[in-house]
């Protein structure tokens, strides 16, 4: 690929996915043309917890020192019970974290991941970024795949040696791969920040550890906090069951979800949510906690959608996805963002390898690419609905689970995720 005409990869999507794809081909001496549908890179999103499988990648493509600063690299992930916030098991992250995977745990807010990441992109040579322009078509020919676009200055052809979809849960490009459409996975997720020096960041200092994930666990929820914006605030996630209904107000249990459309299912992180419906369905949960969610706010309600893994990931004439175009999963196992991140990494360690080792041709370099991918983002999704299982367990479930925890040492709990975020 390195003797192809410019731009040597062209990339769709601006998100984390798209732009650690461009400095990894990058990196390699490919010239990349990023295109993004949004008129402006804006800085949004939520808190997200980056594990050493993806920081050590970050590292690697010069990126994690300009996340450090915001960054805070938590002691400890603690599991909690959401109604007598008793202590259930305590995983050490920090320096024994970084000391044990060789990479630092860091739970950072979206916005300052995508502003070091086009820090970077702005100093690296070979790399054009275009916004407003929507993929709107894709062509195969014997001079290399193109994809058609509508731009401010009207329709625009582009065409490279490989096209990259990293557009999101609802690609456009996933239908040209016969990739399956995303479906609702039946749960909303709840997000807010909350400034450490305020009342509701007062409460959950008195709540939990401040410098720690911490999962609360109920079988109707579950809930997530950690600080972010180098400890100057705090992300708060819940996970209930439910849908979005018109209005941008949460469903019910029977709610249903017809997948990328559909009535009500909200594409913006920014759509408000009636905290009153999340209140409800966090009934039970111990006070201190209720007085949080209460405290705290804007909330903003996302319906997490999934893709079917199984589905293609790439055509053998120069068509492939990552991330959540590819495999849009459940954010149980923590992974979304760290399972694009190394989509990017060795999709382009398998289009340019650094010998002359491996396929020599575009179809048998993508087809090498997803058999090593499938496998272990397939595990990381079981991983996360185990995870879900647990947090949700009731009854004798719920006790098999808390004597589990509390007879597995801290040590062998870290030790069940070398897989993950080992080298």
């Amino acid at each position: 690929m390195a003797d192809a005409g410019p731009p040597g990869v062209i990339v769709a999507g601006a998100g984390i996915a798209g732009l650690t794809t461009a400095l990894a081909f990058a990196s390699k001496g490919q010239r990349v043309r990023v295109f993004e549908q949004a008129a402006r890179l804006e800085e949004v999103g939520a808190g997200l917890q980056l594990s050493p499988n993806a920081t050590r990648i970050l590292s690697r493509l010069g990126v994690l020192g300009r996340i450090l600063p915001h960054a805070v690299q938590p002691a400890a992930v603690l599991l909690k019970d959401a109604v007598s916030l008793r202590l259930l098991a305590r995983i050490p992250l920090g320096e024994i974290a970084e000391d044990r995977w060789k990479a630092p745990y860091l739970v950072v807010h979206r916005a300052d991941l995508q502003r070091a990441l086009l820090a970077a992109v702005a100093e690296t040579p070979g790399i054009e970024i275009v916004t407003a322009a929507a993929v709107t078509d894709f062509q195969a020919g014997p001079d290399g795949p193109a994809i058609t676009m509508t731009t401010a200055e009207g329709v625009r052809h582009e065409r490279g040696a490989l096209i990259v979809g990293a557009d999101g849960v609802w690609s456009r490009l996933r239908s040209w791969c016969g990739g399956a459409e995303s479906r609702f996975a039946g749960e909303i997720a709840w997000r807010t920040t909350i400034e450490r020096a305020s009342t509701a960041g007062f409460a959950f200092d008195a709540l939990t550890s401040s410098d720690c994930v911490t999962t609360f666990l109920n079988p109707a929820f579950h809930l997530v906090a950690y600080p972010v914006r180098a400890g100057a605030a705090v992300n708060l996630v819940a996970f209930t069951k439910g849908g979005i209904a018109k209005g941008g107000k949460a469903k019910g249990d029977g709610a249903k979800g017809d997948g990328a459309k559909g009535d009500g299912t909200a594409r913006d992180w920014a759509a408000r949510a009636d905290s009153a419906e999340l209140l409800d369905h966090l009934q039970g949960a111990d006070r201190m906690l209720l007085d949080i969610v209460k405290q705290a706010g804007p909330w903003t309600a996302w319906p997490l959608h999934t893709v079917n893994a199984a589905s293609g990931w790439f055509r053998p004439d120069g068509l492939v996805l990552v991330g959540d175009a590819a495999h849009a999963m459940t954010p149980f196992a923590a992974q979304g963002a760290a399972m694009a991140i190394e989509d990017a990494a060795t999709l382009a360690d398998c289009i340019v390898p650094g010998d002359s080792s491996g396929e020599s041709d575009l179809s048998g370099c993508l087809q090498r690419w997803e058999r090593l991918r499938k496998p272990r983002v397939t595990k990381v999704a079981r991983r996360g609905a185990l995870n879900h299982l647990a947090w949700h367990a009731a009854g004798p479930v719920a006790l098999a689970r808390n004597f589990l925890l509390r007879h597995r040492s801290p040590q062998k709990l870290a030790a069940d995720l070398d897989w993950l975020y080992g080298d």
